[in-house]
């Protein structure tokens, strides 16, 4: 569990470190704590996020390097994953291709938990998702460059919408009661579907079996190396942690 800062910081890094050939392809699950709000790379904070209440709550706030939109990630009800991979696989020859390849190990750990979920194209600026019966249970982004993706998103546990939409702005010009009756017909999670809760830990573990099928790949598990934590400190101080990269996505 890190600070929204850390996380985006450790994603670059990875990303980073794997173009200049210092890591191998990599998966990482995380979390983050305290609660956070992320926003895409091109996105206009004031217009997505109540930062008032972000702040008053001690919601971090943060601007990713991928697209794509806001996105509340809560510190209990959510697992985060991140693929950093060379393009050298034909499965991800683009960008729809890179999408539908990594997602499939989102789909293979939701049907091992008994979730019919499905891979969705949405609409021209929206990024693809994994569905069920049309409703987003895992949302993700992707940052390329130099031939390596970096693709992130969500794999929701369970989701407390009143409070997702305390800190994140919308479309709809609605009071809560009907955000909340809207998003409840485009978003759902595992205990939705389940109509019961499953601990972290084992999603955690059906996950990497899920991504080791679907990308027929057998995991090592290894921590950061010291260069990707040294460039990860490196970019929580000049950039994610600053004011500017934030709010003007400059640094």
């Amino acid at each position: 569990m890190n600070s929204a800062y850390t996380n985006m910081a450790i994603d670059e890094a990875v990303l980073i470190a794997r173009i200049k050939g210092k890591a191998p392809n990599t998966l990482r699950f995380y979390g983050w704590s305290p609660s956070a709000v992320s926003i895409g790379r091109f996105q206009n904070i004031h217009q997505e996020v109540h930062f008032e209440n972000c702040k008053a709550y001690g919601v971090d706030v943060v601007r990713r390097i991928s697209g794509g939109g806001a996105v509340y990630h809560d510190i209990e009800d959510e697992i985060t994953y991140s693929v950093v991979m060379k393009r050298e696989n034909d499965k991800a020859a683009d960008v729809l291709k890179a999408y539908r390849y990594i997602c499939n190990g989102l789909i293979e750990a939701s049907r091992s938990l008994g979730i019919n979920a499905e891979y969705h194209i949405g609409g021209e600026r929206q990024c693809p998702n994994i569905s069920v019966g049309r409703k987003k249970i895992s949302g993700s982004s992707q940052a390329n460059r130099k031939g390596v993706i970096l693709q992130h998103g969500t794999f929701l546990l369970k989701i407390d919408f009143a409070k997702m939409f305390s800190f994140l702005r919308t479309p709809w010009n609605k009071d809560k009661a009907d955000i909340v009756a809207i998003a409840e017909r485009k978003i759902t999670s595992i205990m939705d579907e389940l109509g019961t809760e499953v601990s972290k830990k084992r999603v955690y573990e059906i996950l990497v079996k899920g991504f080791e099928k679907a990308l027929n790949i057998d995991m090592v598990e290894e921590g950061l190396t010291n260069y990707e934590l040294d460039t990860s400190r490196r970019l929580f101080k000049e950039k994610f942690a600053t004011r500017k990269w934030n709010f003007e996505g400059k640094i």
